[in-house]
């Protein structure tokens, strides 16, 4: 009886621990701005959220920005719906909504709403600021400590233009995923730098084909946005880049499940 009661309480908890713990996809698709474009859904909502991970991609992009009063919030443009995010408040921008009726979402809910899952990773934009590089680093802080203060580091890794800002958010975790964007900085340099890899136009990774190799060479990984051309996504996929960044997710899933076959 004792051994049955044991067998039983290990068994539970093995259950518990594999509930809690992330599983996600490993096929390299990365839905920019959320799987959007089929069902044109808002991008950067909620709704492209749960598009991007009911179709299984490794992982769903979003931007984020910083209104006046220093609420951080989910949008791709400068502007949401015509109302310059850096200098509103975050009650000015809740008087608009999305096409589809939903408000603009805090980063704060967009990472709950992701959390309820654990399959598709969320790709963390730090949007760099219009205004100063100071400004850029305190949104970068200020992502960082929102994603560590809602325990969501497991599902978060970050992306930005900003190189600052990069650094910021390095420094804020030094155990936090930053890809760097804008195809300025070598392998070597990002890697000295303490980054995760790179996320470069598919131009930059065509005009500099030898950094691939150079940065996994290094422990870095290699994404590439955004990538919408069936001939591109092949090249990469000869390339073995580490992810791919897209606007149409379900034709890369099926194009690298045909692949496997």
């Amino acid at each position: 009886m004792k051994t049955l009661t044991l067998c039983l309480v290990l068994i539970s908890c093995f259950m518990v621990i594999s509930c809690s713990s992330p599983s996600f996809h490993t096929n390299k698709v990365i839905a920019h701005r959320g799987a959007w474009k089929v069902d044109q859904l808002p991008q950067n909502s909620i709704a492209s959220l749960n598009k991007a991970i009911q179709i299984g991609c490794e992982g769903s992009e979003f931007d984020v920005w910083m209104t006046s009063d220093e609420v951080l919030v989910v949008n791709h443009d400068a502007d949401f719906q015509g109302l310059p995010i850096e200098t509103s408040t975050y009650a000015q921008l809740l008087e608009l909504s999305h096409e589809n009726g939903e408000k603009i979402s805090t980063v704060k809910q967009y990472l709950q709403k992701g959390m309820e899952q654990n399959t598709t990773k969320l790709i963390f934009e730090i949007k760099p600021s219009k205004i100063s590089v100071e400004r850029s680093k305190l949104i970068a802080e200020k992502s960082v400590k929102t994603v560590k203060e809602l325990k969501a580091e497991k599902w978060v890794d970050y992306i930005t233009f900003s190189y600052e800002g990069g650094l910021k958010a390095i420094e804020t975790d030094p155990n936090a995923n930053v890809a760097y964007l804008s195809g300025d900085k070598t392998p070597e340099e990002l890697s000295k730098a303490g980054f995760f890899g790179f996320d470069y136009n598919i131009n930059v990774l065509k005009n500099n084909p030898e950094w691939i190799q150079q940065a996994q060479d290094l422990g870095l990984t290699v994404n590439s946005w955004t990538v919408n051309k069936e001939e591109d996504m092949k090249w990469l996929l000869e390339q073995k880049a580490d992810f791919i960044t897209t606007d149409e997710p379900e034709f890369l899933l099926k194009l690298i499940e045909e692949n496997q076959e």
